[in-house]
């Protein structure tokens, strides 16, 4: 038995926010919730995050946008073009919507 190792403590697994976002109706309450916030860096992380949910190679191909831009656009410092945010919620078959304050 190997003393040096405490009891009972395991390595945890790396969570990712994208594994758990399944259904439509998950994807929508996490960007209604990023909506929320008033900060565009926790928006674009938060598209960044379905798109990766479900596959930036997908994404890539029905968007137009490389890889790497889709990635580098929808990180926590991304700065993505109006347009590339709405290639890509259409591709990921989501909308924008506006209502009265």
């Amino acid at each position: 038995m190997n003393t040096d190792e405490p009891r009972g403590l395991r390595q945890a697994a790396e969570w990712d926010l994208a594994d758990y976002l399944d259904t439509k109706n998950d994807i929508i309450g996490f960007m209604n919730a990023c909506l929320e916030e008033d900060d565009f860096e926790t928006l674009w992380a938060s598209i960044g995050d379905i798109a990766r949910s479900k596959g930036m190679t997908q994404l890539s191909r029905e968007t137009g946008i490389t890889r790497d831009g889709l990635y580098k656009a929808f990180s926590p410092d991304g700065n993505p073009t109006f347009s590339n945010v709405m290639k890509v919620l259409k591709a990921l078959g989501l909308r924008l919507s506006v209502t009265a304050n």
